[in-house]
């Protein structure tokens, strides 16, 4: 039987430009791969840090509604880029997310980033949240109005309701509201959910206290 050798004929340099292709794409499938393993792993380790710091029992589906702030444990102005200072939980979804202080990529790859000019619950003004549409925020399309957030912070648990959705310019900044003198929430990620590479739009969802 004769065997017929695919390459027979092919120049040489296409031969070793393919083989390269297919090195190169199994480095990238690794390395993100590795990228996403180091991400839930140190998500992971943030969350255990947020259960500390809020002693919560939100794993349990127990949750504190708080109407008021109590007296604060906490100033939020202690806070500093990088650190770890509640969870929300997204009942719907049954997730708990912690929330990092920044929005750059080492916060964002960490759990979900708090936008720093923004408020914290309490406070009267916009709090806005932002986090990737592939690691925290997954299946975060299937949110319909109705559907609870529940921020947890050392000093009580507050719960927000969605009332509202809209898909912006990746570039809008209209988003951002810190003047606003209304106590709500805003959560983004990027948009299309499916889409390969740095999405163009951002999909924005509001909240507002319950």
């Amino acid at each position: 039987m004769m065997i017929v050798n695919k390459f027979a004929g092919v120049n040489p340099m296409f031969k070793y430009i393919s083989y390269l292709l297919v090195v190169v794409g199994a480095a990238f499938l690794v390395y993100g791969g590795y990228n996403l393993l180091q991400s839930h792993l140190d998500e992971g380790k943030r969350l255990d840090e947020a259960k500390a710091i809020t002693s919560t029992k939100e794993s349990e589906n127990v949750v504190k509604e708080v109407e008021e702030p109590e007296e604060m444990s906490v100033n939020y102005e202690d806070f500093e880029t990088g650190d770890t200072v509640g969870i929300l939980y997204i009942p719907r979804l049954d997730r708990e997310i912690p929330i990092v202080e920044g929005t750059d990529e080492d916060e964002l790859a960490q759990g979900v980033g708090h936008y720093k000019d923004t408020g914290y619950p309490g406070e009267n003004r916009q709090i806005l949240l932002s986090g990737h549409r592939d690691t925290v925020f997954r299946e975060f399309g299937d949110l319909e109005d109705g559907d609870e957030f529940h921020v947890i912070m050392p000093n009580g648990t507050f719960v927000y309701e969605m009332q509202d959705h809209k898909i912006v310019d990746a570039d809008d900044r209209t988003v951002i509201d810190p003047n606003r003198e209304e106590e709500f929430l805003t959560l983004s990620t990027c948009y299309p959910f499916s889409y390969v590479g740095s999405a163009p739009d951002r999909y924005v969802v509001y909240a507002y206290p319950k």
